[in-house]
């Protein structure tokens, strides 16, 4: 708990460019000012080394590089100025831009509850007024460190407070707050109020149904519905946050209850059974999570799975391998036949690149990354129409745009040789031993690739190519890649790109945007429709995924396609016919 701050006159506005002293990183003061040694926080690293020994994005480093904040003052002092009210519709909402506010020594009576878009407060001093309550709200400020309630009227405290996970100092001294709160942080600390605000705190009411968002009219679904010979299939992709990674230390705003396997696993079962995909593609399963639950739970629907874990699985003891996490394929067994399955390692895929060998990037930047795609070569057992799903999980480190460049480029080069040599294979099912082969096979990929609309990774794949300097390359050399370009001519689109990218399928504190796609070959499918976003309403008082009601930071996107049938070769037109006098005479 925070000793009181010295009592300031009217203050200009502060010094952006002030260097702050150094953080007491949850350290109380005792009423000397003197640090106690009983409050020191229980957490041994910041969230920030903690995601980089995890290997894994987190709630505040997110899978994307942010932009920096445009302002040149980030501060602002209306400190002892005699404000009586704040409306709602006051101006100073619309600096989100403030990392530190001072509000101390006024006469507020209330916070209004527009404070919850100051989004990057670091800083917020409310001390010295006539607050009886604070707004829940302020729970919304997740980059919060520094909270001073001093001399107010509180008794308690809102139990929203509990999302403000990287909060290190809470002044509450002079107020007659309940002594179980005060007691909490006397003998533990902020860290510890924080967490038992945020495990007590009631649940919120569930989110409405996600709708779906229709590319036909309704008379045209209903044609294809009733037709015999159409042919319509759902994939389903979904990040599901592998258990390594659902740590408190990860995702502080979450309550601990809500980051247990035994909660969260069930709520994702239920996710993909309620929408009944043909080809449910998740990354971030576990080893052993794969083998002892989603092998058994999903084949009691129908499922069958590809799956292989991440390239490290091969050299760690066998204790440590079932917390590996991989990518895996799930199909419906009734519907589809597995003809054949592909790992693809990016990192030995590179090494075999004659281009690759000599460039010092590669062995610095790619190698060291282990990450994977899933390739399930399958048939419909009653059609015959044959489709490539693969499905991946990228790099996710924003310095390295470059390495996501890359890796999505070797698994194009891969799914395209894998689809050259499967057109070639013959049906595996006797019932259609006649049954033309495609001269170009349905592709889905789907999964993770940890890249935003705007990245040269979308580009890439949408477009089909990309320039030899693209600024994603980050100046690093990549044999052809950088010096040719890239290219592909699987003719991808986006399943939502008809109708807009979601607004976000990854939704934390640090980050919020759309970094998970199905992608799928529009020579041959076309979209009927695909699962659309959250209730924004729901998402303004939300802090981040994970939650009760969302089990990962990930949300699961659906999309449903319908086989294009191929087209009619054209007949070859009969040679010219001249008429007698237009011959030349022998």
């Amino acid at each position: 708990m925070a000793a009181r701050t010295v009592h300031k006159a009217a203050i200009p506005i502060q010094n952006p460019n002030a260097i702050k002293p150094a953080e007491t990183n949850g350290v109380a003061h005792d009423a000397e000012g003197s640090p106690s040694t009983k409050s020191q926080t229980p957490f041994d690293a910041s969230p920030t080394t903690a995601s980089a020994a995890a290997n894994h994005p987190s709630s505040t480093v997110a899978p994307v590089a942010s932009k920096p904040i445009g302002n040149t003052w980030q501060s602002l002092d209306m400190g002892g100025v005699g404000i009586k009210n704040i409306p709602k519709t006051s101006g100073l909402f619309a600096f989100t831009f403030l990392t530190t506010l001072y509000l101390n020594h006024n006469a507020l009576q209330a916070i209004p509850p527009e404070i919850s878009k100051l989004r990057h407060l670091e800083l917020l001093d409310l001390s010295g007024n006539a607050l009886a309550t604070i707004p829940p709200e302020l729970g919304m400020l997740t980059s919060l460190k520094e909270l001073y309630l001093f001399d107010n009227q509180l008794t308690t405290l809102p139990p929203q407070l509990g999302a403000l996970h990287q909060l290190q100092t809470l002044g509450i001294e002079g107020n007659p707050i309940e002594p179980s709160l005060k007691m909490i942080v006397q003998k533990d600390g902020t860290p510890a109020l924080v967490s038992y605000l945020r495990d007590s705190c009631p649940i919120p009411g569930p989110p409405p149904d996600r709708q779906w968002k229709h590319f036909i009219a309704p008379a045209e679904r209903d044609a294809i519905t009733s037709d015999p010979t159409s042919e319509t299939f759902r994939v389903l992709c979904y990040n599901i946050l592998c258990e390594r990674c659902a740590t408190e230390k990860l995702y502080g705003y979450t309550p601990s209850w809500a980051l247990q396997w035994d909660y969260r696993k069930e709520l994702i079962l239920t996710e993909i059974v309620h929408h009944n995909a043909d080809f449910v593609c998740l990354q971030e399963v576990d080893n052993a999570q794969y083998e002892e639950y989603f092998t058994k739970a999903l084949g009691d629907h129908d499922y069958e799975g590809v799956y292989w874990p991440k390239s490290r699985f091969k050299m760690m003891s066998e204790i440590d391998r079932r917390l590996v996490d991989g990518c895996a394929i799930f199909y419906k067994a009734s519907k589809y036949s597995l003809v054949e399955k592909h790992l693809i390692e990016y990192s030995t895929v590179a090494m075999q690149r004659p281009d690759f060998k000599k460039t010092d990037d590669m062995f610095n930047r790619v190698l060291g990354k282990d990450h994977i795609a899933v390739v399930a070569l399958l048939e419909n057992r009653e059609t015959g129409t044959r489709i490539i799903v693969a499905n991946t999980h990228l790099a996710w480190d924003p310095q390295f745009s470059d390495v996501k460049l890359v890796q999505a480029a070797l698994l194009v080069e891969e799914v395209e040789k894998i689809a050259h040599n499967f057109a070639r294979y013959p049906h595996a099912f006797l019932l259609h031993p006649l049954q033309p082969l495609a001269p170009r096979i349905p592709v889905i990929l789907s999964g993770d690739f940890n890249s935003v609309p705007e990245s040269g990774v979308y580009e890439f794949l949408s477009t089909g190519t990309v320039p030899p300097n693209h600024e994603d390359f980050l100046s690093h050399v990549y044999g052809k890649y950088t010096s040719e370009g890239l290219r592909h001519r699987l003719g991808l689109k986006s399943a939502y790109a008809g109708l807009g990218e979601l607004p976000m399928t990854n939704y934390t504190p640090s980050f919020k945007g759309a970094i998970d796609y199905i992608w799928y070959s529009a020579s041959n499918l076309s979209v009927n429709s695909v699962l659309g976003e959250v209730d924004p309403g729901y998402l303004d008082k939300v802090v981040g995924f994970p939650n009760a009601h969302y089990p990962s930071d990930h949300l699961a996107i659906v999309s449903e396609f319908r086989v294009r049938p191929p087209r009619e070769p054209q007949q070859a037109r009969p040679p010219p016919v001249f008429p007698e006098s237009s011959r030349a005479h022998t």
